[in-house]
């Protein structure tokens, strides 16, 4: 009878042990922007979800690199987050009215304003 409780035991803890791996995942995700206005304001918004850990846009790349809990978020919500700031992702895109709510010259969908960085870049 002692033995059974000990099996059982370890094999419970076994199960328990394995169920609580992959709680912190990496991704990526790429997002739309132009400056560092708005790595402060992609970056806010994916820090703003719960679950969210660590996040960092690159305005060259694009990527927004995240460590997320995964019992806690995933990445459509994050995405969610980050269109309803104004910024459009690979797989969503954000509202007109959203968009326009982000300053002038943050705003990525215009080749001028996208130009304009550019040089700026190069001065």
């Amino acid at each position: 009878m002692r033995r059974l409780m000990i099996i059982i035991c370890v094999l419970f803890l076994g199960v328990s042990t394995n169920a609580q791996k992959k709680k912190n995942t990496k991704v990526s995700i790429q997002v739309d922007g132009i400056c560092l206005m708005c790595k402060k304001r992609i970056e806010k918004a994916a820090l703003n979800t719960k679950g969210v850990k660590y996040a960092v846009w690159n305005p060259k790349t694009h990527l927004l690199s995240l460590i997320i809990n995964e019992r806690k978020t995933n990445v459509k919500t994050i995405q969610k987050n980050i269109v309803t700031a104004g910024h459009d992702t690979k797989t969503m895109k954000a509202t007109e009215e959203a968009y326009n709510s982000i300053m002038q010259c943050c705003r990525y969908r215009d080749k001028k304003i996208i130009d304009s960085h550019k040089k700026g870049e190069q001065q």
